[in-house]
């Protein structure tokens, strides 16, 4: 019995006839008049029954009185005993009663196949499927520098109230809501926050404020306004830090959580003439520093700035195109030596250890890549990067299009 998994080779072969044939027509033709050509060890019957060879396709197509096909044999025996049986079907000059002739188009050897699936399948995986596994040591350390902050939460007063660990010798506190803003800011750094813990403020809150500037810094909601209005009332409360409408202060981030802290404003501003709490300001005040934000990221936007030494990059882009040539960097951007762009293998196979960088006008591909991380280069400036598959930790990839 013949195994498909056992397949090396598919012989591809097409035909036409002088005729209207059938695909048994095709088949029976294919067995008769190729049997004894070969030999008993290559009978295309004795083949099958080995399952040395597999089943034979036909394709047929009849248009005007004449036929054309193409013809699909899949092989588990060796490459020259597959060369011979597929010479044999050239030999055939009938099908049925109609004039033939058969050609072979080619031979696919299914490993090879099989074989370029799988790199093109592994390429896919390597870019999609892994999970990305460079470390950024800084990342490692803020998470080591954050977990040890959120450990320093400290109990104040005798109702237990969650503050950072600087609420006491501080000449300053911070008012927020509960346990997970304390902790967010600790977060960033900021130690001496004592949270109210609910609308009813704890009697350690009060005292607290009469001894040190205070600051209340609640969520911007109907929530954190509620807050608010009752530390204005029973507590000595020097500044309000508004947050943006709707965000939580235990969601912000570091840049959201300083803003509203260097623009606070004095309480005395956000009370009505009843001495109740306008929130009217703060929702003033939260909309100018939104537009602030929004008009400082627009500019950003607008108007990018690339640092210096890219500066210089995106000039030397411009003469190596121009020049069509290859330039070696040192460390700190200079030019070591030109080269021309042809000569770039060549040149690097003989680079100094003092070329550190490389910009050149041509596309870099994998082969390239691999010989300059070979010689110790740190980075490649070039207007492209194709077929990279894998891409060395040392190397940095500039990708630089404007000429």
């Amino acid at each position: 019995m013949y195994l498909s998994e056992t397949t090396k080779y598919q012989i591809h072969a097409t035909f036409e006839a002088e005729g209207i044939v059938e695909k048994s027509d095709v088949i029976g033709a294919i067995f008769g008049q190729t049997e004894g050509i070969l030999g008993d060890d290559l009978d295309l019957r004795d083949l099958q029954r080995s399952g040395r060879l597999g089943r034979i396709d036909v394709r047929t197509e009849s248009r005007k009185g004449q036929t054309k096909g193409e013809i699909t044999i899949y092989s588990s025996i060796d490459k020259v005993e597959t060369a011979l049986l597929a010479a044999s079907l050239e030999t055939i000059e009938r099908v049925g009663p109609c004039a033939s002739r058969f050609s072979i188009r080619n031979i696919e050897d299914i490993r090879i196949s099989k074989r370029k699936m799988i790199i093109s399948r592994a390429k896919e995986l390597l870019t999609e499927k892994f999970e990305e596994c460079d470390f950024d040591t800084n990342e490692i350390l803020d998470e080591i520098r954050e977990h040890s902050r959120i450990e320093k939460v400290i109990e104040f007063g005798p109702e237990k109230l969650p503050s950072g660990p600087n609420v006491v010798d501080s000449d300053a506190i911070i008012v927020v809501e509960g346990r997970a803003d304390v902790i967010n800011l600790l977060r960033y750094g900021i130690k001496n926050a004592v949270a109210v813990e609910g609308t009813n403020v704890p009697e350690s809150i009060i005292e607290l404020c009469e001894k040190k500037t205070a600051t209340a810094f609640m969520d911007g909601d109907r929530g954190g306004d509620l807050i608010i209005s009752e530390l204005l009332q029973v507590a000595d409360i020097d500044f309000i830090a508004v947050s943006p409408r709707g965000k939580n202060v235990e969601e912000m981030t570091r840049k959201e959580i300083i803003k509203p802290l260097r623009n606070k404003i004095p309480a005395e501003l956000a009370l009505t003439a009843e001495g109740r709490l306008d929130t009217n300001v703060l929702s003033q005040q939260s909309e100018k520093m939104k537009t602030e934000r929004d008009e400082s990221n627009k500019k950003d936007h607008d108007e990018p700035e690339l640092p210096p030494h890219e500066k210089i990059l995106h000039s030397m882009m411009k003469e190596v195109k121009e020049q069509n040539v290859v330039k070696f960097l040192s460390v700190t951007n200079e030019t070591i030596s030109e080269f021309p762009s042809d000569e770039i293998e060549a040149a690097l196979k003989k680079a100094d250890d003092d070329v550190s960088g490389i910009v050149t006008g041509r596309t870099v591909d994998q082969n390239l890549l691999d010989q300059a991380a070979m010689r110790g280069i740190s980075l490649i400036a070039a207007p492209d990067f194709r077929d990279i598959v894998k891409k060395p930790v040392s190397v940095k990839l500039m990708k630089i299009t404007q000429t």
